[in-house]
């Protein structure tokens, strides 16, 4: 007698049909196999069955070359999968994982024949990514038993599964998929059935975004991906990942999440449907945001768009010694990359005393390059006598570049930016590290506006490689050709952009931190489960509210009300529980509490 899913206790999940061969498909029935279940793999195309079937033999013979599998296992993981092109093999099956396109009419056909193939008990899910769950399950004669299950892609990878349910879906459903998720060696996230579920829903945006701002020439391709790269530790900068994703994907993908969240970031940028119609969907084609080898390659090659080496024009003018402004983190970690370069630096704060804790700072920084082999002690001590503190901006008379970092506040730089107007000697380049004010604003504070630029570093300074160098309209040639140079010097990959809310790096990460926020504010899913899905499924070395509570509540509250406030786009309004938690002084690592709580020191 068959075991109702109304039962307290999971079904047992011994035999699973896997419907769609594609690449998902395909990957999916080799993490099932391995894991020991019993697999019918089914498509309507007999080439796509036999082009799946010589995948898994080829992937598993990596797996012996590799040592991961003997040959016998290898036999054994080939035995239990079966394919065929016809839906009635799906007849046996414990469950049904159906990964066919993204379409609801194409996934409703198949809902419906399986409720007249497979047993009232059998499990059935879906593979979206996109579209609702629950508008598959309300049309099949048993609902209760639909769900998502979102492998991602290369599935035998990956490590995250989200597991979807409907308001329909019974829990022993979720028990049974959720279970056999752990088996299969992978981590499963419990989520709701909204579009994009947690890990596209963030991602995707965020991608959208990106393209949109190469779309609108605010920066550079190689520009938008490195400085995501190397100012967010990401895998992959965005247009290379849409690249990998496919364009027309990509666009799919948004289109739905748009349908079904009239969020203005989900709206596809134009240049997706430009070049998916133009037949240039990434990798696959050979050409995307980039060119390639061929198609199918990963290797880029030169077109017209890629930047010509040593073509800068102009040449910058002669930097010998730094001035940084400031006593914080922030700017002894400025103070200690130019010193470390060979640079004579004056670190200059509003007194003496708070000019040298900053020094004897980085004196403790460089300590701990010599303790753990990465400088020599005579290095060290050479590079701290570089370095001289001052009590008054006075001292900086005599520099060639004047970085400030003091406190993110646009009356202090002002007032900062009089002084150094009055201070430094005509032809000083002035840099401000503002990572969310408006450059030109500093710039206008003095009667040489042509002179200023940004130098947005990231922090710790002496780790993170990545410079945002940000000129305004009224910032001459030869000073954007100094700070390249400078750059150059103090090894820091520096990547162009205009003087925007957010530059870059903030410009895209912090709409998809609020975007987190929003969906634990919705109560659509655990702060445990977001950050493991973006960790697992995204590639990003700390889950969003990880990071939020490391950056800070108020700082990023504050840059978010920036962002609105610039670009007056609704969906980029701070979400009301991040307002909440900063009124109530829970800002993060700092204060011993954010969204999670930190044992205090």
């Amino acid at each position: 007698m068959a075991t109702p899913l109304s039962d307290t206790s999971p079904y047992p999940l011994k035999t699973i049909a896997v419907v769609g061969l594609g690449t998902m498909g395909t990957g999916i029935a080799e993490v099932l196999a391995t894991a020991g279940r019993e697999v019918v793999g089914i498509d309507v195309s007999e080439a796509a069955a036999a082009k799946a079937v010589a995948a898994l033999e080829t992937a598993t013979a990596r797996a012996v070359e590799r040592g991961r599998l003997t040959e016998q296992e290898r036999a054994d993981v080939l035995a239990r999968i079966r394919t065929s092109t016809d839906l009635r093999a799906a007849a046996d099956a414990d469950l049904v994982i159906e990964v066919a396109p993204e379409s609801y009419e194409i996934k409703h056909q198949i809902f419906r024949e399986l409720d007249a193939i497979v047993r009232p008990e059998t499990i059935l899910a879906t593979g979206t990514n996109a579209l609702s769950v629950t508008r598959l399950a309300a049309d099949s004669a048993r609902p209760e038993r639909v769900l998502g299950l979102h492998f991602f892609n290369p599935a035998p990878a990956m490590k995250l599964v989200e597991v979807v349910s409907s308001v329909l879906t019974a829990p022993t459903a979720v028990t049974a998929v959720t279970d056999l998720a752990v088996d299969l060696g992978k981590e499963p996230v419990a989520v709701g059935d909204r579009p994009g579920f947690v890990a596209d829903g963030l991602l995707f945006g965020y991608l959208n975004q990106a393209a949109a701002m190469y779309e609108a020439k605010y920066a550079s391709r190689e520009d938008i991906d490195a400085a995501m790269r190397l100012g967010c530790g990401l895998p992959m900068g965005p247009l290379a990942l849409l690249d990998l994703i496919g364009v027309d994907t990509a666009r799919t993908v948004l289109e739905a999440l748009y349908a079904e969240s009239q969020d203005r970031l989900h709206a596809p940028a134009p240049i997706l449907k430009q070049l998916s119609e133009a037949g240039l969907t990434g990798r696959k084609s050979g050409r995307g945001f980039y060119t390639y080898e061929a198609p199918g390659s990963a290797t880029i090659v030169r077109d017209a768009l890629t930047p010509t080496e040593g073509s800068a024009q102009t040449t910058g003018r002669e930097v010998r010694s730094v001035g940084v402004a400031g006593s914080g983190t922030m700017a002894s970690g400025i103070a200690e990359v130019f010193a470390k370069a060979g640079y004579e630096v004056v670190l200059a704060a509003r007194s003496e005393e708070k000019a040298q804790t900053a020094k004897a700072r980085i004196g403790k920084s460089l300590s701990r390059s010599v303790d753990k082999g990465r400088m020599t002690a005579e290095a060290a001590a050479q590079t701290l006598a570089r370095i001289d503190a001052a009590g008054s901006y006075e001292a900086f008379a005599d520099v060639d570049l004047a970085v400030e970092a003091v406190a993110e506040d646009l009356e202090i730089k002002r007032q900062l930016f009089q002084t150094l107007d009055k201070v430094c000697k005509p032809g000083a380049v002035l840099a401000t590290t503002t990572s969310s004010l408006p450059v030109v604003a500093c710039a206008r504070a003095t009667s040489r506006p042509q002179d200023v630029i940004g130098m947005h570093f990231f922090n710790p300074a002496p780790a993170m490689k990545l410079v945002e160098v940000v000129r305004t309209v009224l910032t001459a040639e030869d000073i954007h050709a100094t700070v390249r140079e400078v750059c150059v010097r103090i090894k820091k990959h520096a990547v162009d952009c205009g003087d925007r809310a957010g530059f870059i790096v903030n410009a895209l990460l912090f709409p998809y931190l609020n975007n987190a926020i929003k969906m634990v504010q919705e109560h659509y899913a655990s702060l445990d489960d977001i950050d493991a899905a973006m960790k697992l499924g995204g590639g990003y070395p700390m889950g969003p509210f990880e990071l939020l509570d490391v950056v800070g509540l108020d700082v990023s509250l504050a840059i978010e009300k920036v962002l609105h406030r610039e670009f007056r786009d609704p969906g980029l309004a701070p979400a009301p529980l991040l307002e909440h938690l900063v009124a109530a002084g829970c800002l993060g690592r700092k204060t011993g509490r954010g969204f999670r709580e930190y044992a205090r020191r």
